[in-house]
C-alpha cells in the first residue's frame, strides 16, 4: 500500500466532523454523568486540560486578528461606501447584541440551575465594575500589562488602534516606512494564521473536553440540565428572527424596501449559510444573489460583501448576549445593567477581527465572560455552564451565520440604494 493509501490510527477520529463529535461529547457526557453520579468525578482534570487550553488561545487570538482586521479596513481607504457599511455592520451588531440581552431578561435561561464546580463549590460572588470605570479601563496604561493580565478591552482597544496605525505605514508615500508596514503586517497576518492552526489543534480536543465537564454537571445536576439548553436554544432563534423582523425590516422599510421581497431574492444564500455555516464559503452565492436577484452593482459588492464576512457578526451578537445571560443565571449570579453594556461594548469591538477565526463563537464567549469579570476557570461552575453552551453549539451556529449572512447582504443594499447603485427593475 502506497504512503498515502495507509491509514492512521486515529483517523476514525480526526478525519470526521468536528461539530457531530462535540455533540457526541455532549450527549455521552450527559448519559455517562446521569448513569454513573458522583463516581464519574475522576474525569475533571479532561475538562480543565480543555478549559486550560482555550485560555492559552483567548489573548493571542484577540491581539493578532484584530490588529491585522483593523489594518484591513484603513479609513483612508475606505471612502464613502466604506464608512457607510462599516457604521451599518457596528450599528447592527450593537443592536442585535440587546435583541439578545432582551431575549435573555425575558426567558432568564438558567435560571434555578445552580450549577458549581469540580470541587462543589458556586460561582464566586463577582464585584462588576461601575459603567463609568468600564468605559474608562477601555484604555489601558500598558498594554502590555493587560495581555499578560488577559484584561479584554484594553487589548482589543490597543489593538484597534495599532492596527489603523499599521494601515497607515502601508499607504505611506515614504517608500521606507510603507515597507516597513508592509513586513510588520505580514508577520501579524502570519502569527493570525498560526494562530488559526493552534484553534483548530485545540478544537480537535474539545469532545473530551466537552465529555467531561457535561458528565460532572450532568452527574451533579440530573436531567435538570438538559431543560436550560432548550431555552437558550429558543431565546437564540427568537432573537434572530426579531431581529431580522425589526431591525433589517426597519431599515428596509425606511428605504422603501420590501423585507418579504428581499428574503425572496436572498434565500439561496440565506439557505446555503444556515447549511454550511461559513460566511466565507458563502461569499459567492451571496455575491451571485446581490447582483442578479437584489440588482446591486459589483461597484458596491465587491467591496461590502467580503467585509461582511471578516467583520458583520449580527448572528454572533444574538448568540453572545443570551449565552453569557445564561450562564450567568446557571451560576446564581445573574448579570446587572453595568455587565450587560459590559457585553454590548466587548461584542462590536470583537467582532472588527474575530469572525473568520475557526471556532469563533466559542473563542468571542470567553473573551465577553472575561469582560464582564466571570472567566473561564478550570473546575469553576463558569467552566461547567461553559461546556453546555458548547455542546449545543453546532446548533445555534446554523443560525447566527445565516442571520450573519442576511446582514451582510441588507446593508449592501441599503449602501447600493444610496449610492443609486441599486437596480430598482429587480424590485418591481
Amino acid at each position: 500500500m502506497s504512503a498515502e493509501g495507509k491509514k492512521g490510527t486515529f483517523d476514525w477520529y480526526f478525519k470526521s466532523n468536528l461539530l457531530i463529535r462535540i455533540l457526541i461529547g455532549l450527549i455521552l457526557g450527559a448519559i455517562v454523568g446521569l448513569i454513573a453520579g458522583e463516581s464519574i468525578m475522576w474525569v475533571a482534570p479532561f475538562g480543565d486540560i480543555f478549559v486550560r487550553l482555550l485560555k492559552m488561545i483567548v489573548m493571542p487570538v484577540i491581539f493578532t486578528t484584530l490588529v491585522v482586521g483593523a489594518a484591513s479596513i484603513s479609513p483612508a481607504e475606505l471612502g464613502k461606501v466604506g464608512i457607510k457599511i462599516v457604521l451599518f455592520y457596528l450599528l447592527t451588531s450593537a443592536l442585535a447584541i440587546a435583541v439578545g440581552l432582551i431575549m435573555a431578561n425575558i426567558f432568564k435561561p438558567g435560571m434555578g440551575l445552580e450549577l458549581t464546580g469540580a470541587s462543589g463549590a458556586a460561582g464566586k460572588s463577582v464585584e462588576a465594575p461601575a459603567l463609568k470605570d468600564t468605559l474608562t479601563n477601555i484604555i489601558p496604561k500598558n498594554p502590555f500589562q493587560a495581555i499578560v493580565s488577559g484584561d479584554v478591552l484594553p487589548t482589543i482597544f490597543f489593538a484597534i488602534v495599532f492596527g489603523i496605525s499599521l494601515s497607515y505605514l502601508k499607504i505611506s508615500g515614504d517608500e521606507r516606512i510603507k515597507a516597513a508596514g508592509d513586513v510588520l503586517y505580514k508577520i501579524f497576518d502570519g502569527a493570525a494564521e498560526v494562530m488559526f492552526i493552534v484553534v483548530r489543534g485545540v478544537l480537535q480536543y474539545a469532545p473530551i473536553g466537552v465529555f467531561a465537564l457535561l458528565a460532572i454537571v450532568f452527574a451533579q445536576q440530573g436531567a435538570a440540565a438538559a431543560g436550560p439548553l432548550g431555552i437558550v436554544t429558543l431565546g437564540v432563534y427568537l432573537g434572530l428572527v426579531v431581529h431580522i423582523l425589526l431591525v433589517y425590516g426597519g431599515l428596509l422599510a425606511l428605504n422603501k424596501l420590501s423585507i418579504w421581497k428581499f428574503l425572496s431574492k436572498g434565500k439561496e444564500a440565506i439557505v446555503t449559510a444556515f447549511v454550511t455555516r461559513s460566511s466565507s464559503g458563502t461569499l459567492p452565492v451571496t455575491m451571485r444573489c446581490a447582483r442578479e436577484n437584489l440588482g446591486v452593482s459589483k461597484n458596491v459588492y465587491s467591496f461590502t460583501l467580503p467585509l461582511g464576512a471578516t467583520i458583520n457578526m449580527d448572528g454572533t451578537a444574538i448568540y453572545q448576549a443570551v449565552c453569557a445571560m445564561f450562564i450567568g443565571f446557571a451560576i446564581g449570579l445573574p448579570l446587572d445593567f453595568a455587565q450587560q453594556i459590559t457585553i454590548v461594548i466587548t461584542a462590536v469591538l470583537a467582532s472588527i477581527g474575530t469572525a473568520g477565526v475557526p471556532g469563533a463563537g466559542a473563542i468571542m464567549l470567553m473573551m465577553v465572560l472575561q469582560s464582564i469579570g466571570l472567566p473561564v476557570e478550570e473546575g469553576s461552575a463558569v467552566a461547567a455552564a461553559y461546556a453546555m453552551i458548547l455542546g449545543i453549539d453546532a446548533i445555534l451556529d446554523m443560525g447566527r451565520t445565516a442571520i450573519n449572512v442576511t446582514g451582510d447582504m441588507t446593508g449592501t443594499t441599503l449602501v447600493a440604494k444610496s449610492e443609486n447603485e441599486l437596480d430598482m427593475t429587480k424590485w418591481d
